[in-house]
């Protein structure tokens, strides 16, 4: 019996150096890029922020945008295969709702590690998926 299924694997990324190294691990672990899903989330725009006012940022323009660096990023035969998802909204949700949507079976998620004030005022994302995720959670620390 193994610790782990495999089958559906969640690595969310946030382009940290933190979150390469899981993606690699991950692909390392795993074995087959088909059978990983990795989700970027993005904050939504403010109704007050100037781009939005200017009309000159939209949502759709930041997904392709994410697409494209996380395409640049990540080339290469060892990531072919991968599922790629952009979402927009509050990340710990997102990569739960993500989750439950694509029945994963095993998120693995970066943590940054951050203690004390930051982390009180930053809150934990990796926190919160542990928390209410109903697959088991891998959190990676530096």
């Amino acid at each position: 019996m193994a610790l782990f299924t495999t089958n559906n694997v969640l690595v969310p990324i946030d382009f940290s150096d933190a979150a390469k190294q899981a993606l690699d691990e991950t692909l390392a672990f795993v074995g087959d890029p088909a059978k990983v899903h990795v989700l970027h989330v993005i904050h939504p725009l403010e109704p007050t922020a100037p781009g939005v006012i200017w009309e000159t940022v939209d949502d759709p323009t930041r997904i392709s945008n994410v697409e494209a660096a996380f395409h640049k990023t990540f080339s290469g035969a060892a990531y072919e295969g991968i599922k790629f998802s952009v979402k927009v909204g509050n990340p710990s949700s997102e990569i739960i709702d993500y989750a439950e949507d694509n029945a994963i079976n095993l998120i693995i998620i970066p943590s940054h590690g951050r203690t004390g004030i930051p982390r009180f005022f930053l809150g934990s994302v990796a926190e919160r998926v542990v928390r209410f995720a109903k697959c088991p959670v891998l959190v990676v620390r530096r």
